[in-house]
């Protein structure tokens, strides 16, 4: 508050600590440029990259600010082309075409569809039940979504269509807590639970290509659900479950608002096209190892199909109310992957990590290893960018060291799937953008459910890989 003349008056204004990230960021900068024995641009691209990812974390302004200034920088220090990278990616524009699917999805009332369905096949008795309600949807769509990943081969294309389902389903209860955990179990489940599906992921995809090129094994879908499917699909989807239920959950049982018609499941002419509408996307996504197109053309095609005139369900109008804020963050992303592949900070990071292994390593050792050396060069670039950057690296050091690579990629998959923070992956950018939970929850929610991963069912996977290679 201000008087006349613009001073503050009297009050004092609380100091917020997030600004504290701004502080920490420039001395990170300063001492890479300093200190770091790198070459210059690797050293000054290096700089800016720790400096957003220091206002990512503490968030003292909106993320997309912070990527926006982030490309202003890599502009001025490099270049143009460079600093827009990150908009010639298809992954940014399948976002930002995701988006629009939404919006259709919402307006269509398909997430409705679904809602009454869901709550349609509710056991007998607990209908009015909020604390029982939720738990059951939590298990059921946590475990259909992990489903899902089985058929559409791309978490940020799953992510997309589950959104607006969980978002709907969620504002039946008038806790927020429930609305949270109804959102972001089942779209954990559907990226985290995709380290065991080899079509899942498009790191999985990234690592088990550069395998066969580099002259190793060529590793099956069979072979790799049998491996990690129990452990990192089904097990990581247990988990997620079991950790959301703790931390969110309705506390009261009365706490769920009554659906208007629950009984009636019929579909309007709208909600039909708009499924129909999903399902051309599903079929196009589905068999792109046929056709080979990427999954921006599938989601291209549904929102075209969605805006259509007379054939469409939704308004152009409905674009102006689409908050596209979040290109910004993912141009951001991939520009700053780039440039730290263009400088070769990211060559000479990988080689310097596998370099402090021992000169003949355990198994269990080597794949402890891989996954730390995976998560530490996450911190500084996208997932799959790490993914093409350190597996060619690994699949060397397997060969000479005499390590079966098999365990080695998978592992390397399974640490490329879980994150800490949004900047980190593409998939979290999303969920961010969706607008349901705050850069603080996801942060939170993201950690909780790595560190399990890590501290829980790493273990039993090196055991298994130990026990039977």
């Amino acid at each position: 508050m201000t008087d006349g003349t613009g001073m503050r008056s009297g009050r004092l204004v609380p100091f917020d600590p997030a600004w504290l990230s701004v502080p920490a960021g420039l001395l990170a900068v300063g001492a890479v440029l300093r200190y770091a024995p790198l070459a210059p641009d690797a050293a000054r691209m290096l700089a800016i990259t720790l400096f957003c990812v220091a206002l990512w974390i503490g968030s003292p302004v909106e993320p997309w600010f912070t990527a926006l200034l982030g490309i202003g920088l890599i502009g001025v220090t490099f270049s143009t082309d460079l600093a827009l990278f990150g908009f010639r990616s298809p992954a940014t524009w399948l976002v930002v075409v995701g988006l629009l699917i939404g919006e259709a999805a919402r307006a269509s009332g398909l997430a409705e569809l679904v809602e009454r369905i869901a709550l349609n096949l509710l056991p007998g008795g607990i209908t009015t039940d909020a604390v029982a309600v939720y738990r059951y949807l939590l298990v059921v769509l946590s475990v259909a979504s992990l489903a899902l990943a089985v058929l559409v081969p791309s978490a940020l294309v799953r992510v997309l269509i589950l959104a607006p389902v969980l978002r709907s389903l969620g504002d039946l209860f008038t806790e927020r807590e429930a609305t949270i955990g109804l959102f972001l179990a089942p779209l954990f489940s559907t990226y985290y639970g995709s380290s065991g599906v080899l079509t899942g992921s498009l790191s999985n995809i990234i690592i088990t290509g550069i395998v066969e090129a580099g002259g190793g094994p060529a590793i099956s879908w069979a072979e790799w659900s049998l491996w990690l499917g129990p452990v990192m699909g089904i097990g990581r989807v247990g988990v997620i479950v079991a950790v959301t239920y703790l931390l969110y959950r309705p506390r009261d049982h009365d706490a769920m608002a009554t659906p208007e018609n629950v009984e009636s499941i019929a579909a309007s002419p709208r909600e039909r096209r708009m499924l129909g509408f999903l399902l051309v996307g599903v079929a196009i996504w589905a068999t792109d190892f046929i056709h080979g197109l990427h999954p921006v053309f599938g989601a291209v095609v549904v929102a075209l199909l969605s805006f259509l005139p007379r054939v469409g369900v939704i308004d152009h109008g409905a674009i102006e109310d689409t908050d596209f804020s979040i290109l910004f963050f993912l141009g951001a992303i991939f520009a700053i992957a780039e440039g730290l592949q263009r400088t070769e900070f990211t060559d000479l990071a990988a080689e310097t990590l596998v370099s402090y292994l021992p000169a003949d390593p355990s198994l269990p050792l080597v794949l402890v290893f891989v996954v730390a050396v995976s998560m530490l060069l996450a911190f500084v670039m996208e997932g799959m960018a790490v993914a093409s950057v350190v597996t060619p690296v690994f699949v060397t050091f397997a060969e000479s060291a005499g390590i079966p690579i098999v365990p080695v990629a998978m592992v390397e998959a399974v640490a490329l799937t879980g994150y800490f923070f949004p900047y980190q992956s593409a998939v979290l950018v999303a969920i961010l953008g969706l607008g349901v939970v705050d850069t603080v929850e996801l942060s939170r929610m993201a950690s909780i459910y790595t560190i399990a991963t890590l501290v829980v069912l790493l273990p039993i996977q090196i055991g298994l890989f130990v026990l039977f290679f």
